[in-house]
């Protein structure tokens, strides 16, 4: 049985969660609490990230960039990571030692990654992820302007319904962990 670790338990990862439950994956979060997540076998605080490496087939990377969460995957993450490993990054670019990657890709440390988002981003012509085995890049294009168009619009009614008191705001972001 495939297993994976989401890092990450916002929206994304609860979507993705949702998504992978008819597939029989057993599934670990990674995230700042120590509460445990609907569809997750089991939920760890981040502390605790290269504890349980080592048992993910793949590990997606699901989390807000703030100051915690800069460069959280580096050479001692890719070392704790089986060698069979993949990598998949759909937060935001800076949560990877880019230079990192590219070395644990060429060494063999981990079996491959695909990323939606790099550091730096966009990827320059000759940047050494073009070249790097076993990766596959993509556009930061998870959403479309078709998906965020009406999103954004119904945030932003809830949000002004809310303001005149009729509701509750959406899309809060707290100012200590940054998301």
């Amino acid at each position: 049985m495939l297993a994976l670790l989401i890092v990450g338990a916002g929206g994304v990862a609860i979507e993705l969660l949702r998504l992978l439950e008819p597939f029989g994956v057993r599934i670990t979060i990674v995230r700042r609490s120590p509460r445990g997540v609907a569809g997750a076998e089991r939920s760890v605080t981040a502390d605790r990230l290269r504890e349980v490496l080592p048992d993910a087939d793949v590990v997606v990377i699901a989390a807000a960039a703030t100051v915690a969460t800069h460069q959280l995957f580096g050479p001692a993450e890719f070392a704790a990571m089986k060698n069979s490993a993949v990598l998949v990054n759909i937060a935001r670019g800076a949560l990877v030692d880019t230079g990192a990657l590219v070395n644990a890709l060429h060494t063999g440390e981990i079996a491959g990654a695909g990323l939606d988002v790099t550091d730096p981003e966009p990827l320059p012509d000759g940047h050494a992820l073009w070249t790097a085995p076993n990766i596959l890049i993509t556009p930061h294009s998870a959403d479309t302007p078709a998906m965020t168009g009406p999103l954004l619009a119904e945030r932003i009614r809830q949000n002004v319904a809310a303001f005149v008191g009729d509701g509750h705001f959406v899309g809060v972001v707290d100012p200590g962990p940054g998301y």
